[in-house]
């Protein structure tokens, strides 16, 4: 297993390597250029197709595993994830497709996962849906494609800030291992742990210095292979509560649907209009208060950097319990109820300017 780690950290670092020492060849079609941006939050340009090396770091781990286990579903997988990944890194690279062929492009790609890896939910743990899901393969294959476009779409929404989304991906894929390895199911576990390695390596390079940035196609990839663990793991595996998944990914997830609500209800304007008032960035501007004001490329670095650990805490909020607790339902439920709480207090206390001083890191800059 640890060899399956190490194999797909190192493919996805040396591949950074080649993208950041090259940049200069590549830079007019791979940057990131736009500073100015309502949600951009860089000094400088900066290469975002970090995809490229985490999916190396994947299917070089998948190979190692293949070694000793020889499991063709890690293969189909990845194969079934190839529609969005492309979709998102050709955004990364011509910036002309829009959050609509990308969320497309998942559902795509989940289709073929259904059909490749018999990947679909028919099973909620909420009386009456399941005999229902059962009984009705469609409709199974209809909640399965929105479910993982919207957990790929929710691990593109919060990758805002160095080491954001890519940590947190990296606590949930922890877990998915961990009951992989409970259930015994080696194929899943590889899966998992190729994608700790590869998201390793690519954070070397995205984590503090923000030298690569995961883009679209890293997202959407991530996303969809959390996604689609999940849903392998709960279709397979009865032990297993479909309501694990969910508290993994619900700090994601409820970003988005908080996101939704706050743009169509609150503002009055469109799902998809984007905006600074994501919770990520209301830590970044109301509780890093670290050197505030400073244009420097490495104080600007810096803040966006030490604003990831406060969601990688919020984050263990969940995945922790979701650990402890994967095939207690009850438990689960309890501890999504009680994240959405948290959440919506969090938020509500920085919007409010009630965020106490202990939580709010603050460095002056020398008049």
């Amino acid at each position: 297993m640890l060899m399956i780690v190490f194999g797909a950290l190192l493919a996805s670092f040396l591949m950074g390597v080649l993208i950041i020492r090259f940049l200069h060849v590549h830079a007019r079609f791979t940057a990131d250029h736009d500073l100015n941006g309502v949600q951009k939050f860089h000094a400088t340009p900066v290469p975002r197709i970090g995809g490229v090396p985490v999916m190396a770091g994947i299917v070089a781990g998948a190979c190692v595993a293949s070694l000793k286990w020889q499991s063709v579903e890690m293969w189909l997988l990845l194969a079934s994830s190839l529609p969005a990944y492309l979709a998102g890194l050709t955004e990364d690279v011509t910036k002309r497709i829009g959050p609509l062929p990308r969320l497309l492009a998942t559902f795509v790609a989940a289709m073929l996962g259904f059909w490749l890896l018999k990947a679909g939910l028919s099973r909620l743990a909420i009386p009456g849906v399941d005999s229902i899901l059962e009984r009705y393969w469609f409709l199974s294959l209809l909640f399965t494609v929105f479910a993982v476009g919207g957990v790929a779409h929710a691990i593109n929404i919060i990758d805002g800030y160095n080491g954001l989304a890519g940590m947190v991906s990296i606590f949930i894929f922890l877990a998915l291992a961990y009951v992989s390895f409970k259930v015994g199911d080696i194929s899943l576990l590889g899966l998992s742990l190729a994608a700790v390695g590869g998201l390793v390596g690519f954070l070397c390079w995205n984590f503090p210095r923000g030298l690569i940035f995961a883009g679209d196609g890293g997202a959407y990839l991530v996303g969809f292979l959390i996604a689609e663990v999940s849903v392998l793991l709960v279709a397979r595996h009865p032990q297993v509560s479909p309501w694990f998944p969910l508290l993994l990914v619900i700090y994601p997830v409820f970003e988005t649907l908080f996101s939704i609500y706050r743009r169509k209800f609150l503002q009055g304007r469109s799902i998809g209009y984007p905006d600074a008032l994501h919770l990520h960035q209301m830590v970044y501007k109301r509780m890093v208060r670290w050197m505030v004001g400073s244009r420097e490329a490495r104080h600007l670095t810096d803040r966006n950097s030490l604003t990831s650990p406060y969601l990688w805490a919020l984050t263990s909020l969940a995945v922790v319990p979701a650990m402890l607790f994967w095939d207690n339902t009850t438990a689960l439920l309890g501890f999504v109820v009680l994240f959405v709480l948290a959440y919506v207090g969090l938020y509500r206390m920085i919007i409010r300017f009630r965020t106490p001083g202990w939580l709010v890191l603050r460095k002056k800059r020398k008049h």
